[in-house]
């Protein structure tokens, strides 16, 4: 589509304005994307609380193992008798606490809200490029929450195979409660869920492939549509192979073929007729989604805090390319890194070694990202908001999460490693806090633009940092448990001498997580009471530079009354030395002496001037250099 056919698209739309549409029309129904990504918000964020409230039950059980809570009965009738968990329950909390963090919070909340909110606005475009899929992307997510949480009113209960679903326990209805109608309705949830995700990807990358308005290049584009565009490609590329694995475990579970099957033995039934199967196929299609599944939650966290930092150290992002290209690079590694999840499931050692090779290598972009992050907050004019606090979160996690996953993509370490509390402790590091506080991050900044208010910035510094220090409490510790061997999943730990003197470091992670689940109240309490009664916001509340904050906060869609802005730089000159603001929006223009560089960007034409030999920045470094090996005697 040419730019002429879009800038016509967007004169008949202000040609002919919609009258007000009806409330079902307007806040069910929506087609408008700013409207849709509010949607997945408050989905997304009621989706969170359910799982964190799992999180709590079997934290109770794992710090407390002999102790009865009666309010356990209360809610949980006969899954916890006499307040005590069952087993069979327990599993199916942690299943369903995984499954709904990593794709419905993580995957669709985050993604879902902020690809929505600003890849037309930052682009420059009306809408999203098929507002009608849009909508239907929203509606089978939320078919997709509604058909999960239906498995706790059945009487055997949710799916009880983990949140990967392996099986054999997932292949045989009769293996366990949960493997029943549960892993049925889990299934189905799944292919409503990647149905959702196809639609909003293909949409997010027509929009920001053809609907950018006038001067908004390539490489103009902020990093957070950056990470959004290879977001929706890694969602499209291998969310259909996690499906084609779920169709086959759905012909496995109801139509007798053996795709996963061979060999198995059920007390009281007997051997099956099942041949031929192998359960590691399932393993390698899970895994082909899983691991890009990591990225896919990662990359918009990245993208959001590039710009969350960059805004509020009032400094250009150092090296845009670089973070482009790192962007690029862990998208497509990715890809050929998923069999590190399969060490010990008797790979060859010469495969192990080459997915151990480009398990490590995809630490080098990762590495070029947190390095830019550090360098754009160096000496930077650092406005301390509750935004730039959670990026900053960010990127500590990224770090101290980032370095554990090297000892995980180590094939011989992995052996002694796989399935412990290491594993938990890194998974939730890296991406579990990473993203949720790149999500966090994301809510505070664009809070304005999304509902015309400001959010109390008091209690958003509670909540930052009561979940900051209970989320280091929480799975630091795991850590050395993991080292010593402790498994995970384990209902009871009591019972095993060796894993038995852990229960105090239990108590302290049970204790830690229940203060980081009281923190969200005040998140709670802040986001819903500042949408009513919060503080009006000017139009631009951060001095940003991108697109976003030229539109109208009201309702409108369309986003602009008028003429779309063009573009004339690139989203990051902030404290230029030729402009007494310290920062230049991107659609104001430039004015007569100044020159585009290679990246886009408008600078002032260089003034020529002498440095001394002193100052120069060669001298300066071997200067710097030969002193540290100069010794004066004494």
């Amino acid at each position: 589509m040419s730019t002429a056919t879009i800038q016509t698209g967007h004169a008949n739309h202000d040609a002919h304005e919609h009258q007000e549409p009806s409330f079902v029309r307007k806040y069910i129904f929506s087609t408008d994307h700013k409207m849709i990504s509010k949607q997945f918000l408050i989905t997304g964020i009621i989706m969170g609380c359910l799982g964190m409230f799992m999180s709590v039950l079997f934290r109770l059980q794992l710090a407390w193992p002999d102790q009865s809570f009666g309010f356990m009965e209360t809610i949980l009738g006969t899954w916890a008798k006499d307040g005590k968990l069952d087993p069979n329950f327990y599993m199916a909390l942690v299943t369903i606490h995984g499954t709904i963090m990593v794709f419905y919070v993580l995957t669709a909340g985050l993604s879902g809200t902020f690809s929505n909110l600003l890849i037309p606005l930052q682009v420059g475009a009306r809408d999203m490029a098929s507002p009608f899929m849009n909508m239907l992307s929203y509606w089978f997510f939320f078919i997709s929450s509604v058909t999960l949480l239906s498995s706790f009113f059945i009487e055997t209960g949710p799916a009880s195979s983990g949140w990967t679903v392996y099986p054999p326990l997932s292949a045989l209805p009769k293996a366990m409660p949960g493997s029943g109608l549960g892993t049925t309705l889990w299934l189905l949830a799944i292919v409503f869920f990647i149905v959702s995700s196809l639609l909003g990807g293909i949409n997010y990358i027509s929009t920001i492939l053809n609907m950018r308005t006038k001067g908004m290049s390539m490489n103009r584009m902020p990093l957070t549509l950056w990470a959004f565009f290879f977001t929706a490609i890694l969602g499209v590329l291998s969310f259909p192979v996690l499906l084609g694995g779920a169709l086959f475990l759905i012909f496995d579970r109801s139509f007798g073929t053996s795709f996963y099957l061979s060999d198995i033995y059920l007390q009281g039934i007997g051997a099956l007729t099942n041949v031929g199967g192998s359960p590691i196929l399932y393993q390698h299609l899970f895994w082909f989604l899983g691991h890009p599944e990591v990225y896919i939650i990662l990359l918009p966290a990245l993208g959001i805090t590039s710009e969350v930092i960059a805004t509020n150290a009032r400094k250009p992002i150092f090296g845009y390319t670089a973070m482009v290209i790192s962007l690029m690079a862990i998208a497509f590694l990715s890809f050929i890194v998923w069999g590190h999840h399969m060490f010990i499931t008797g790979m060859n050692p010469f495969l192990g070694t080459v997915f151990m090779y480009v398990t490590l290598i995809i630490a080098v972009p990762s590495a070029v990202k947190t390095f830019n992050y550090i360098a754009t907050l160096w000496k930077g004019n650092i406005r301390f908001t509750p935004a730039m606090l959670f990026a900053i979160g960010l990127v500590s996690f990224f770090i101290s999460g980032g370095l554990t996953g090297i000892y995980l993509g180590n094939s011989a370490l992995d052996i002694n490693l796989h399935d412990t509390y290491f594993v938990v402790a890194h998974f939730h590091l890296v991406m579990g806090s990473a993203a949720i506080f790149g999500m966090m991050s994301g809510i505070y900044h664009w809070f304005p633009r999304m509902f015309g208010k400001m959010m109390n910035n008091t209690l958003g510094y509670f909540h930052f940092w009561f979940t900051f220090i209970a989320a280091y409490m929480v799975f630091f510790p795991m850590h050395f448990m993991g080292l010593a061997g402790v498994p995970r999943r384990y209902y009871q730990f009591t019972l095993i001498p060796e894993f038995g003197v852990w229960m105090d470091v239990n108590v302290l992670i049970t204790v830690s997580a229940i203060i980081g689940a009281l923190a969200q109240i005040l998140f709670l309490y802040n986001f819903f009471y500042s949408i009513f009664k919060g503080k009006k916001a000017v139009q631009n509340p951060w001095e940003s530079n991108t697109l976003e904050w030229t539109a109208p906060v009201k309702h409108l869609h369309g986003n602009w009354p008028g003429a779309i802005p063009t573009v004339y730089r690139g989203a990051y000159e902030y404290s230029r030395p030729d402009r007494e603001e310290d920062f230049y929006p991107q659609h104001i223009p430039g004015n007569d002496n100044e020159h585009v560089d290679d990246h886009g960007y408008i600078l002032p034409t260089p003034v020529r001037k002498e440095i001394p030999v002193a100052e120069k920045p060669a001298t300066v470094f071997f200067t710097s250099f030969s002193r540290l090996f100069s010794f004066k005697r004494a």
